[in-house]
């Protein structure tokens, strides 16, 4: 389905459980990518196999063809947000925690808009610390202004550098991996759902 935001329609795919869901989680793409990336996929699918409803977001920008959301973050912001409200004023989850993820730029949004939007934690994959080759650009503070349970999984050997401990609720570092996730997506979803099992539902 199609969502209307300030920045031009956006698309949601929604995936549903038979029965209430125990939460919803609505996920989004890096700036270049798509939902169909291997780890937005399955942890997709693991979130749908524990009960959760799943809406997988392509943002407004990339429905209008462009390839990045451009540099300033608000623009994407407005955008984002519109699209998370309009999903959880669906009757169905009246009620529903719901959790915000995306992996790598949209990790950043979601980390961004989390605490206005009312969400019960935050996923993050691949989240960019800094652009590569530039550590002083660190978005540590992005990550820290969640004020929500925020889990954070990179890989070992993420260019983009690896989140400090500290600045989440729990950081789940993978061995070998790169920023894209994509060795052994399987385990990236088993620590996603494992962690919203414990933190949310």
């Amino acid at each position: 389905m199609e969502i209307d935001t300030p920045r031009g329609p956006a698309r949601v795919d929604l995936d549903q459980p038979d029965g209430r869901p125990r939460y919803l989680l609505v996920i989004t793409h890096g700036a270049g990518g798509g939902v169909d990336a291997p780890d937005i996929a399955a942890v997709c699918d693991a979130a749908l196999k524990q009960g959760a409803a799943v809406a997988r977001v392509t943002q407004s920008y990339r429905v209008a063809g462009r390839k990045m959301p451009g540099a300033k973050t608000e623009p994407q912001d407005e955008a984002w947000r519109a699209v998370v409200e309009s999903i959880v004023a669906r009757p169905e989850f009246a009620g529903v925690p719901v959790v915000l993820s995306g992996r790598s730029n949209g990790a950043r949004v979601a980390c961004r808009t989390a605490a206005e939007l009312g969400a019960a934690a935050v996923v993050a994959l691949a989240f960019p610390l800094h652009p590569p080759g530039k550590p002083e650009r660190s978005r540590a503070a992005e990550l820290r202004a969640a004020g929500v349970p925020t889990l954070v999984v990179n890989g070992e050997r993420d260019p983009f550098g690896v989140p400090d401990a500290a600045d989440a609720t729990t950081l789940v570092v993978r061995p070998g991996e790169r920023h894209d996730l994509a060795k052994d997506p399987g385990a990236v979803a088993g620590a996603v759902v494992e962690w919203v099992a414990r933190h949310v539902a």
